[in-house]
């Protein structure tokens, strides 16, 4: 199989892990501001690296467009523009910034393009995306909600967190208001409010509160009556946020300090950068719990996805970055050999709607170690796992 050209923009913990993977098969190149990073990739790894700043349009246009696939692993508050400038370069993208914007928004224009842009392509929002897209196909669902977590293993006070990825996008993650699907009806609360314990036999009890993670879904699969996400942390780590937000760390008005505008949230940022950085080799872990409840064939069927990852002792690569990046990875080779081919915007119930889709990627994960336990409970009694 000839190998393809592809280029991965942003070289952080996951953007490296993305390479990496890719490295194995095609010419790969990862560009980023943090020479340390590239330098990381470059020593270790078969992965040419190019020093640049992402905030120049034309800069990002003449950088991919040698390329035959652009990874974009770039952080949430500047992804929009990069899909956007990657889409009028006429490539195409496999995307998991956590962008604030609506990425289908662009929809018409990646299409106008002849490109395919796979977009939200990470763990979650992502996976759980793939799983309902492939169900939907397949059962008239009435819920749909999932729950998921990247936290340490070592719990350290105050937060008991640790960012597995960049922590600005873990504080939009916070402010951002949290919308929902009850009985038909979209709503809206804050995020961070109605927090409830949930147990899971390999970690213990998570404190889980609602977050806006069903993004695309309640666009694209807006008939189910009932769906919602939450995220999971230690108990406690919550409480301390929220204090934070209420005295308002997290504003993005200016304040006078010394003679100087500063946005509060970015204060907060910078701070947080230097308690929640995960270093390089510490040991965390991924959990997720995804559940639909609906009719197949006439039958009450729910259906429970479990999944639990941890850090890679051998490869030296988070879980965070393996779940989030090996789901990229799978899906760029999607789009390489032909598998999918659609021309617009996809997050990933689209792709799952494709039962071949659906089975590639998690057969991708699966050699890679990243496995789900799936149970199926119907209401004649029986199970099966």
């Amino acid at each position: 199989m000839e190998k393809s050209k592809i280029i991965v923009l942003g070289a952080g913990m996951v953007g490296k892990a993305i390479a990496i993977d890719l490295s194995g098969r095609h010419d790969v190149c990862a560009a980023d501001i943090d020479q340390q990073s590239l330098d990381f990739l470059s020593s270790h790894y078969p992965v040419k690296t190019i020093g640049v700043n992402f905030m120049s349009e034309d800069g990002v246009r003449s950088l991919v467009a040698d390329y035959d696939l652009v990874v974009s692993a770039v952080p949430g508050f500047m992804g929009y523009d990069i899909l956007r400038t990657v889409i009028e370069a006429g490539k195409n993208i496999v995307d998991i910034s956590f962008m604030p914007e609506d990425f289908m928004e662009l929809n018409s224009l990646a299409a106008r393009m002849g490109v395919t842009a796979i977009t939200d392509c990470g763990v979650a929002p992502g996976l759980p995306n793939l799983i309902a897209g492939y169900h939907n196909e397949h059962m008239e669902i009435e819920e749909f909600s999932y729950c998921v977590g990247g936290l340490p293993k070592v719990k350290v006070y105050p937060f008991y967190y640790k960012a597995p990825f960049s922590p600005i996008d873990v504080v939009e993650e916070y402010t951002r208001p949290a919308r929902f699907v009850e009985k038909g009806k979209r709503m809206t609360k804050p995020a961070m409010s109605e927090p409830e314990m949930v147990f899971f036999d390999r970690v213990g009890t998570l404190e889980a509160f609602y977050t806006d993670g069903l993004r695309s879904l309640l666009r694209n699969l807006d008939h189910i009556p009932n769906m919602k996400e939450k995220t999971l942390r230690y108990p406690g780590h919550i409480q301390l946020v929220q204090a934070l937000k209420t005295a308002g760390f997290f504003d993005k008005d200016p304040i006078t300090v010394n003679n100087m505008a500063v946005r509060p949230i970015d204060f907060t940022s910078k701070v947080l950068i230097r308690d929640w950085k995960l270093d390089h080799d510490e040991q965390e872990f991924t959990v997720m719990r995804i559940e639909l409840d609906g009719k197949k064939d006439g039958r009450n069927e729910k259906i429970v996805y479990g999944l639990y990852d941890e850090y890679d002792v051998k490869e030296k690569i988070s879980s965070m970055a393996r779940t989030t990046g090996f789901t990229a990875t799978a899906n760029a080779e999607l789009i390489l050999n032909g598998r999918f081919g659609g021309k617009g915007v996809f997050p990933l119930e689209l792709v799952g709607m494709d039962p071949e889709c659906y089975d590639f990627v998690l057969a991708y994960l699966a050699e890679r170690n990243i496995k789900f336990e799936v149970t199926v409970m119907r209401d004649d009694g029986t199970s099966s796992s």
